[in-house]
This record gives C-alpha cells, structure tokens and sequence, in this order.
C-alpha cells in the first residue's frame, strides 16, 4: 500500500466575535423578555421563570470564553436568538461552499498543489446546507478538481471519519490527491435560548490535504500510520432536524430541532470511550500513549479533554501535550482537533508523533496518528 501523507491545512475564520459577556448579555436580556411575556403562568406556578447566564458559569462550565460566527447581530438580538443569513440564488456559490473554498485555497497553497491536481473533495460536517446536489461537488466546481466529490456526516467526528476515507482512497490507488473540506455553521444548528447550551459553539472552516507521499512536495508533511473509527449508538447529543419534519407537522422551530444533549452523560460515557479508543489505537500501531509528542483532540469541554489526556498519560496535563483552542474558537465541531492540528504543530521535529482525536454524537470516535517527515 502506498504511504500516505497529510501535507497542507486550511483554516477559515468569520469576521466577527462574540464574547462571553456579550452573549450573556442577549441571553439574559431575552430570558428577562421571556419572563415577562409568561408573568401570569409564572405567579400561577404552571411554568418556571428562565434563570439567566453569567460569564463565571460559561467558562467554569467549558473553558470557552469566546467565539467566531458568520453573523453576529441575529445571534444578540434578544427578539430573534439566532443568526441571520441571506438566502442565495442558485446560480451563486452557497455560503458553506464559500468558506470551504476559502480553507481548501490556503490548504491547497501550503501544499504546493493547484485544484487541477485534486482527484477527490470530501466535504464532512456535522450538518449540510442542503440534501443535494452535494456541497462537495459544487466546492469540487469552485475549485476546478477533477474526479468527485460528496457529502458525509458523522456530526462532530466527521473530520477525522473522512480523513480515513482520504487515506483509504489514496492507499488502494483510486486517488492521488484528496482535499477534505469540514464547513462547520453550528451557528446556525445551536439553540441559542437555552442556558445549558446556548454558549458551546462557533462558525469555522478547515481544510487538509491528504496525497500519496511519492507526490507530496511540501516540506510539512504528516505520515498517516494509521487510522481508526468506532461508533456507538446514544441518544444523549440529538437533532431531530430533517426532510420529514413537513410531512409530521410539527413547529420546525420546535426545541429537538436544535442541537441538544445529556451533558453529564455524555462527560461520563465519551471520555473512557476516547482514552480507550486512543490507547487501542496506539497499541496496534506499536505505541504507547507517553510516546506521542502530542494530542490534537476534539475541542467540546475543557474538563473532558484533561481527563482523557489524564487517563492516557498519567500524568498533568499541559498545552503543550495537548493544545486548547476551544477558549478561542468554542467548540466547532468536527473542525475543532483538524484547528488543533493547524494552530499547533510547527514546533515538532522530524520523527515526533502525533494524533488527532474526535469524539462526538453517534457516539463516533475517530482518531489518525500520524508522524512528521
């Protein structure tokens, strides 16, 4: 089987920013609306009033204390909640092939390739602007590649779930060159009026190139040793959003049409999955968990990244080890370990190794160790 290598990233960041005191301020002024619009079932008990949000809770919660996004004034408009997007004609690029194009260009750049060379666009995201045609097919457009493209989602594994299929395509010869595009609009999937939650995610884009190592000219390059994928049915991180919601009719605004979880399940059940999943991998491979130079892990929760680092090493845990960018970029989905790669890498030295690690609804877990050249 050939080599395979990793040999340029991508990153798209939104123009705005949203801060934790900013958000609790739309929070808590819309929950004051809310109290208000309900105050006669308030005083008759038949519901509770809406308990506002504070900085101290978000970051003690998550470790977040800020966010990117697409459209900042929806989002902190207390009558709204939610971002605002201009819907497009279909002659014009759609807004999720428009940011992916812009990550796959720099990707592309850094490593030395021109769209023309790309065999293959994998676009995976927790979420899909439309069914079809697949936004991988009209960023494979944009971008002049040859050969094909679609769509997958493994909500916030989908990232390291399609690096595997990049990997595989290249290492049976179907592919040369893959780019892999993860587009991740969470604003647009986050429930923004609920406290538990409204905080956790922000807009981003990243972008990698995955081609056989024989053709990769780049000088960073990444050797792929392995990949690994495991899932297990939960219900605790859901969105019923779908193409059937019109033929049930049900309110489309309705709660379980976001994105909603069992937080404390999900910290108790995914963190020895994780550490499990990694250790296993690592093993197969010929390695041990203090080997690895460094761990580019899923960006949800501060706490659940430190425990599984915790779990793996033994040892405390440092961010060195194992890079935050969730206190910048919130959680973004599958693109928050793919970020963590991009931001944190260049330090390393021929030889070191590395892995990049998701964890997410499903539940998924996909990890690729990978070695620098």
């Amino acid at each position: 089987m050939k080599d395979v290598v990793i040999s340029g990233t991508g990153l798209y960041r939104p123009p705005h920013i949203i801060t934790n005191a900013e958000l609790v301020e739309a929070f808590n002024a819309y929950a004051a609306l809310q109290n208000e619009k309900n105050a006669e079932r308030i005083a008759a008990g038949e519901v509770e009033p809406m308990v506002g949000s504070s900085v101290e809770f978000i970051e003690k919660a998550s470790g977040i204390r800020q966010r990117y996004v697409i459209d900042k004034q929806g989002v902190l408009d207390p009558q709204r909640m939610k971002p605002h997007f201009e819907p497009r004609p279909d002659d014009q690029l759609s807004l999720m092939a428009e940011i992916a194009v812009e990550a796959g260009r720099q990707a592309l750049q850094a490593a030395g390739k021109e769209g023309a060379q790309v065999d293959a666009v994998l676009c995976a995201a927790a979420n899909m602007q439309r069914a079809y045609p697949a936004m991988a097919v009209e960023i494979q457009q944009a971008l002049g590649a040859r050969g094909y493209g679609f769509d997958m989602n493994v909500a916030c594994s989908s990232a390291t779930f399609a690096l595997e299929q990049a990997v595989n395509a290249i290492r049976c010869g179907t592919a040369s060159c893959v780019l892999v595009v993860n587009p991740e609009i969470t604003s647009a999937h986050l429930e923004w009026r609920d406290r538990d939650c409204h905080f956790i995610f922000g807009d981003v884009c990243t972008a990698l190139v995955v081609e056989a190592a024989d053709t990769a000219t780049a000088a960073d390059r990444w050797q792929v040793l392995g990949t690994r994928l495991v899932t297990q049915f939960s219900n605790n991180i859901r969105n019923n959003a779908g193409f059937m919601n019109r033929c049930e009719d049900t309110d489309p605004d309705a709660r379980d049409k976001t994105f909603r979880q069992e937080g404390r399940k999900v910290f108790k059940e995914v963190v020895p999955m994780a550490a499990a999943h990694i250790e296993q991998h690592l093993a197969e491979l010929g390695h041990r968990p203090g080997q690895v130079r460094r761990y580019w892990l899923h960006q949800a929760n501060l706490g659940m990244n430190q425990l599984v680092i915790k779990k793996l090493t033994g040892g405390e845990v440092g961010n060195d080890l194992a890079p935050l960018i969730l206190d910048t970029y919130a959680n973004t989905a599958s693109a928050g370990s793919i970020i963590a790669f991009h931001e944190h890498r260049a330090d390393l030295h021929p030889g070191d190794l590395g892995v990049i690690c998701s964890f997410g609804a499903g539940y998924s877990i996909g990890s690729v160790v990978a070695r620098r050249l």
